[in-house]
């Protein structure tokens, strides 16, 4: 879900471009890794979410904010959630 400008949720692979995207480390400081929906203050937002639950959530938002349909967006969600950092084994 990455753009070719920017990096990458390394849990849900929204795109992180703007300062404003970025969580948020225990320190305060901008976490490099996880956007602001996922992780806040050096913890997940929904630290009992499963990755199937993620590829769901990451679908939904792909078929609302793109022109894929929900099939695509499932294939796609399925492919790249477990290829990020949170969900790598």
């Amino acid at each position: 879900m990455a753009s070719s400008e920017g990096q990458a949720c390394q849990s849900c692979g929204k795109p992180i471009n703007r300062s404003d995207d970025f969580g948020t480390n225990a320190d305060g400081s901008k976490s490099s890794d996880y956007c602001n929906y996922c992780f806040k203050s050096g913890n997940f937002t929904y630290p009992n979410m499963t990755m199937e639950q993620m590829i769901e959530i990451a679908a939904s938002l792909m078929v609302t904010l793109t022109s894929m349909s929900e099939n695509e967006s499932k294939e796609k969600a399925k492919t790249s959630i477990p290829k990020l950092k949170r969900w790598k084994k």
